[in-house]
């Protein structure tokens, strides 16, 4: 792959958002989320539409956590009492869930459970968010492999397709380990968080700041098997989506554990992505597409990718010159976003859309993805400086 990720950025105005912008965009976000939430009382968006809409789910896939942290970012903006209610309900379906055992043999717990019940625990001091980020928590640490140095993504811990198998989406599940962490004393959830960082760092991330989506540790040796994709173009592309957790779990690996490395390994990887961005500025499904119309557009990844830029700034010491050039990108993709990508009022439930969920499966290509939603609506509190962090 062409490696011009140390090269300088593209040109880009150093503009930031005037409150009033801002404020524009939430409320229109807002008034769309209150259309949506009859519809999910009890239950929730599925992972994709289907033509423009969520159809209503039980607690049981992997992004159900999305809606309930749309709610609280909602809360946190407000105050409003039927946003809270709203997420306190779906806290102790959570709880319930994970006591049940229902769907979380998977790495996908920190996207679960960080933004509903661990968002509740530091908002409310809801002890049943705490008790169920804690199980949480324990169930994944039970998927990382002191071999391998790894949390296995997938499937069955004893599957040898599936053993020793990272990707880089566990970037944003390790902070629910290293909140376990604090609320425990406990040191296993902190090293094994900071090891799966460390081999993710070491073999996900190609030498030009492209990245694996998945890779293969051998869990008997250690060694390092081969790398590949599971939802990008090719086993040497680069996928939009993980390029995009890369930058945003990397700048949040930074904040966890101090190491500075991390930090610039998030900033390699937001050139990376930065200079493959078609003119208004939102990503093609895999960066191997740069500005061809024809390709599909990924609209979550973008969404993504401007909450893990702003969270780079935020990692940057103060004096660097790069912070400027990052927040101005994050805006530039927000304003594109809430200009050209907001799902229509009438004939749909979402707040974005032309995202891709799967595009290898054919799966919510040119959709609405939940994921996308929430990190939009994440961006524009960043933006805003009202929203305490789930993340850290």
């Amino acid at each position: 792959m062409n490696e011009i990720a140390d090269e300088p950025l593209a040109m880009l105005e150093l503009r930031h958002p005037a409150p009033a912008e801002l404020d524009a965009l939430i409320a229109d976000a807002l008034a769309r989320l209150d259309r949506t939430m009859p519809q999910f009382k009890d239950h929730f968006p599925a992972p994709s539409s289907e033509s423009g809409t969520y159809a209503p789910i039980d607690n049981v896939e992997w992004t159900n956590g999305f809606w309930t942290g749309m709610l609280w970012l909602a809360w946190q903006m407000t105050g409003r009492a039927a946003y809270r209610a709203a997420a306190d309900e779906n806290v102790a379906s959570f709880l319930d869930r994970v006591k049940r055992r229902i769907n979380v043999d998977h790495h996908d717990l920190g996207f679960l459970y960080t933004l509903s019940a661990c968002a509740a625990h530091q908002l409310t001091g809801s002890e049943g968010g705490r008790a169920a980020g804690l199980e949480a928590a324990k169930l994944l640490l039970g998927r990382f492999d002191g071999v391998a140095n790894v949390i296995q993504a997938w499937g069955d811990m004893r599957d040898p397709a599936q053993r020793g198998r990272m990707i880089i989406d566990c970037n944003l599940n390790l902070p629910l380990l290293f909140w376990a962490g604090r609320e425990t004393g406990d040191p296993s959830f902190r090293d094994a968080a900071t090891r799966h960082l460390r081999q993710a760092a070491r073999y996900l991330v190609r030498p030009d700041a492209s990245t694996f989506h998945t890779f293969y540790i051998d869990t008997a040796s250690g060694q390092p098997r081969f790398g590949s994709t599971h939802q990008g173009f090719s086993d040497d592309s680069c996928w939009a989506r993980g390029q995009a957790w890369g930058i945003y779990g990397f700048a949040l690996g930074g904040l966890h554990t101090g190491d500075g490395t991390y930090v610039e390994l998030a900033a390699r990887l937001a050139n990376y992505f930065l200079n493959r961005l078609p003119a208004d500025g939102i990503c093609c499904w895999d960066l191997v597409f740069t500005d061809d119309t024809k390709t599909s557009r990924d609209s979550s990844a973008a969404a993504i990718a401007a909450c893990g830029l702003l969270e780079l700034v935020k990692a940057l010491p103060i004096s660097d010159v790069r912070r400027d050039t990052y927040a101005a990108w994050a805006w530039r993709i927000v304003q594109s976003l809430g200009q050209g990508y907001l799902a229509p009022i009438e004939g749909s439930n979402a707040l974005l859309q032309h995202a891709v969920y799967h595009m290898p499966n054919g799966a919510g290509v040119d959709e609405a993805c939940i994921w996308g939603d929430y990190f939009y609506l994440e961006a524009l509190m960043r933006l805003r400086s009202v929203w305490m962090p789930y993340w850290s």
